[in-house]
């Protein structure tokens, strides 16, 4: 897909593989909106991108995606300014260190990983609908299937049985339950959905973890793919037309692979959806 003039927005773009993606999108032409938390750090990398690819069509808005406030202001900003949206990118996650709750009460992780990704998708929704071939692609991880062991929907939020590591599954299993039910509502539209792991990517994704996440990260680096690496993936899903047929589907190295059997389970993706609305207010 040529990507000229296409209007791309990636979350979490300031750093990793959100900003490798908006880097290969604003080098293909594309208008690139990076939604990101830190003011410094989102200027930093636009001029980056700027001086390597020569597009100065970047917008920077600031959002901190726990907080739904600033997911809704996000949203209002791009309606306002734009008619059109080609290509959206839930890329932003995080790795808690504890249990919080945001400024709405939801645990920190899933508020971040997932029902961020939910509202801001429903809050373009008119937008993305007016663009052919739009294309919303969701970051997973393979660390879902740690979440599928301990999906609850009556303990989303993991009040009980909590771990950093389970928290971050259940929102990756979470992105791909969204994904394939937002195919399913879809269908009868030129929009696609699509959501991939990237692989152990080297990014700040541990910033906010634990100690011993963070030892992890810093034994295991040089053993993780660069971020330039991990983003492939995320690219060929919002460029190539080999996947058009493939919407709903969760991709590893640029192929369809099977997630968790719960993912694709309609009756509790539907249910979550549901639940998502409850916890956004959008229903």
């Amino acid at each position: 897909m040529d990507l000229t003039n296409k209007l791309c927005i990636v979350t979490g773009a300031n750093s990793g593989i959100g900003k490798e993606t908006a880097r290969s999108f604003a080098a293909g032409g594309a208008y690139v909106i990076m939604i990101c938390r830190n003011e410094e750090r989102a200027k930093t990398a636009r001029q980056d991108i700027i001086d390597d690819t020569g597009n100065t069509g970047i917008k920077i808005i600031l959002a901190d995606l726990a907080v739904q406030h600033d997911v809704r202001s996000a949203a209002q900003q791009i309606n306002q300014e734009f008619d059109e949206i080609d290509v959206l990118v839930n890329n932003a996650g995080l790795i808690a260190n504890e249990r919080e709750e945001t400024i709405d009460g939801i645990e920190k992780t899933l508020a971040v990983n997932h029902l961020a990704p939910f509202l801001l998708t429903n809050l373009l929704w008119d937008g993305l609908e007016q663009s052919q071939g739009v294309r919303i692609i969701n970051v997973s991880s393979e660390m879902h299937k740690i979440g599928a062991k301990v999906f609850d929907l009556n303990n989303l939020q993991l009040t009980d049985n909590y771990s950093a590591m389970n928290a971050y599954g259940v929102s990756k299993l979470c992105n791909i339950m969204f994904t394939h039910e937002l195919a399913k509502r879809a269908k009868n539209n030129t929009i696609t959905a699509y959501s991939l792991h990237p692989g152990v990517v080297g990014t700040q994704l541990a910033e906010e973890a634990g100690w011993l996440t963070k030892l992890f990260y810093w034994v295991g680096k040089p053993f993780m793919r660069s971020p330039k690496l991990g983003a492939e993936t995320t690219i060929y899903l919002a460029t190539s037309e080999e996947v058009t047929s493939a919407s709903g589907q969760y991709f590893k190295d640029k192929e369809v692979v099977k997630p968790a059997a719960i993912a694709y389970n309609d009756d509790i993706t539907s249910r979550l959806w549901e639940k998502s609305a409850q916890l956004t207010g959008l229903s």
